[in-house]
């Protein structure tokens, strides 16, 4: 594997017990340290941080939402965050869903096609140090540049699931970046982006819990899944990939209320599907097969079992146990 990340904030571990975890990244043959953003950790405070600790890591977002800040000041911030980390920014933006963008932001959430399409448009032109002024679809801009131009302009990649999401990351962003997928799924979501996805960087984040106790795994497994599944929109994520009929059980216990109900309904195979685990060989050779599949750059997020310990020694220690071999 030529590139080999994790999902940072790690859990379990505070932000500020993080830098020594980090700056041994490199060493173990970790490339990258990815974020994400919801309800939790924002997106950029973890990258910039990692980026100082440890200079040799690629740092991106996976993903941020369109919606929750202002066109200019994303590419503000992206052009921030390149200057001090030159070369080893990526941005991956996606659309997020009402519970983060409305219910907690009170930003109405509208047209979510048409605004990561044209976000992608505008930070792809500012990125580039070109003046952007005019109407968009979705806003209009009476005119930006950045401060400092990035050299080389950051990366912009889409959050995608389904076909015309992800055509439109074929199309005009510069790859995918996509998670809750199995590995016989890789085909058929890198075919709907497009003649053109084909040479693109395709990111998943892999949900990776180290153990040989596969009971302990698949609980953990479907305390995730229960809730994952049965959202907007991995739900029809997963109907599209097929998986309507399986997932019904699920579906009507958690329609009934019945979230517990939910999660035990999720069947074993797909939880071994969607949650890497068993012994750290085994997982590296399970990850080794997604990007056998397609993916580029796989990102890592580790859930320790009680075998490695507890906080951030058992982070690192189940950390070392997954690190390429090389």
């Amino acid at each position: 594997m030529d590139r080999y990340g994790v999902t940072i904030p790690l859990q379990t571990v505070p932000l500020s017990a993080h830098r020594r975890i980090i700056e041994e990244l490199p060493d173990l043959g970790y490339t990258d340290a990815w974020t994400g953003e919801a309800a939790g950790y924002d997106g950029f405070t973890p990258l910039a941080l990692a980026a100082a600790w440890a200079p040799e890591l690629r740092v991106g977002t996976a993903v941020l939402p369109v919606q929750t800040r202002g066109p200019a000041l994303l590419a503000m911030t992206v052009a921030t965050l390149a200057e001090a980390a030159p070369g080893r920014v990526v941005l991956g933006v996606g659309s997020s869903g009402p519970p983060f963008v409305t219910r907690i932001n009170g930003i109405p959430f509208e047209h979510p096609y048409r605004r990561v399409r044209d976000t992608v448009r505008f930070l792809k032109a500012a990125l580039n140090g070109e003046y952007v002024s005019g109407d968009f679809d979705s806003f209009s801009i009476e005119g930006f540049r950045v401060a400092s131009v990035p050299d080389p302009a950051p990366p912009v990649l889409i959050g995608a699931l389904r076909p015309q999401m992800l055509r439109l990351a074929g199309r005009e962003a510069d790859g995918l970046v996509t998670n809750f997928l199995a590995v016989d799924d890789l085909p058929q979501v890198v075919e709907a982006m497009g003649p053109e996805g084909k040479a693109k960087e395709v990111v998943a984040r892999i949900f990776v819990c180290p153990t040989r106790d596969r009971g302990y795994a698949r609980a953990q497994g479907r305390a995730m899944l229960g809730a994952i599944l049965n959202a907007r929109t991995y739900s029809a994520f997963h109907d599209w990939l097929g998986r309507g009929e399986v997932l019904e059980p699920s579906r009507r216990a958690w329609a009934a209320g019945d979230f517990r109900g939910a999660a035990a309904a999720v069947p074993d195979r797909l939880v071994d599907e969607l949650l890497v685990h068993g012994s750290p060989e085994e997982c590296r050779a399970h990850v080794e097969r997604y990007v056998d599949a397609g993916v580029v750059t796989p990102l890592l997020a580790v859930s320790p079992a009680p075998e490695f310990g507890a906080g951030p020694d058992g982070m690192l220690r189940a950390l070392r146990a997954l690190a390429p071999i090389s």
